[in-house]
């Protein structure tokens, strides 16, 4: 069943009146010479078929927007009691009264909008039951040679997951004696775009999707690096989106696996897990 509600016709105009009233944040997410990027902006106005959103101010340099118009692009933003994200185009870019904003993207008014729980989007662990292993993915130098691959894959293991984002760790290199090669420190970065696959449960499909490194961390042990993702690019799109359904129901799943094996358990207290990783931010994978 789909963790994904679908608002059409009043209800999705009725709620983009209400965000744009509010000058509500919303995160654009787009393609731009086969990459990922993502864009905060402002919803600042809905005329007619049109949906004006402007780049916030920045703290510092900001970056520049590369999008043309009739590109597609998926947006998404928070409300109430869920985040609601929908895919359309740019009809048109346009200069912003304010110079230090970066412009004004203009949108077709979506014809639908999907919403999901905000429940989906809190972090759950993955169950002690499972061992879930995971394989990340990101291009090689652009400076290689016609013998070297494209991609460099490293296998790990998935520690939690939400609709929003995960946390896995990557065995560093001579810390494990396995077929997958480990990681060098310096082989993952913050703001660095991958690609991630894993099997929720054995008997399932792969989940597959794109995420954006929101920190890169020793584990305790000093053996790993955890990895703190966000996914990005999933409300791009119809395929997109059913990914994403799915990523909230495995929440929901991992959720309630976790919960039952709690009653079931006496109350020893619980010693920290081998791995876990020396420091986490908060909110580092929102």
């Amino acid at each position: 069943m789909s963790e994904i509600v679908m608002l059409e016709g009043h209800e999705s105009q009725s709620l983009l009146q209400t965000v744009v009233q509010g000058q509500a944040p919303a995160i654009m997410s787009y393609l731009s010479k086969d990459k990922w990027h993502v864009a905060k902006l402002l919803m600042k106005d809905l005329a007619g078929d049109k949906l004006y959103l402007e780049g916030c101010r920045p703290a510092k340099r900001p970056h520049p927007v590369n999008i043309r118009v009739h590109q597609p692009v998926g947006v998404s933003f928070k409300h109430a009691y869920g985040k609601f994200v929908f895919d359309t185009s740019v009809v048109a870019l346009e200069p912003s009264a304010d110079p230090e904003a970066g412009g004004t993207i203009v949108l077709a008014v979506p014809d639908r909008i999907g919403v999901v729980q905000r429940r989906s989007y809190f972090r759950v662990n993955v169950p002690e039951s499972l061992k879930v292993s995971v394989v990340v993915w990101h291009r090689t130098s652009q400076r290689r040679t016609k013998k070297e691959a494209l991609h460099a894959y490293f296998e790990g293991s998935l520690m939690d997951i939400s609709a929003g984002g995960a946390q896995l760790i990557v065995p560093l290199k001579g810390a494990t004696a396995g077929p997958t090669a480990g990681v060098g420190e310096s082989e993952f970065r913050k703001g660095q775009f991958v690609g991630v696959r894993f099997t929720p449960m054995p008997y399932e499909m792969p989940l597959m999707f794109t995420a954006q490194i929101r920190s890169v961390l020793p584990t305790a042990d000093h053996t790993g690096l955890c990895l703190g993702l966000q996914i990005v690019g999933l409300e791009a799109s119809e395929e997109g989106r059913e990914v994403l359904a799915r990523l909230a129901t495995v929440v929901d799943r991992y959720y309630r696996m976790n919960q039952s094996s709690a009653r079931g358990q006496d109350s020893h207290p619980q010693t920290q897990p081998h791995g876990t990783p020396s420091e986490i931010p908060a909110g580092a994978l929102q």
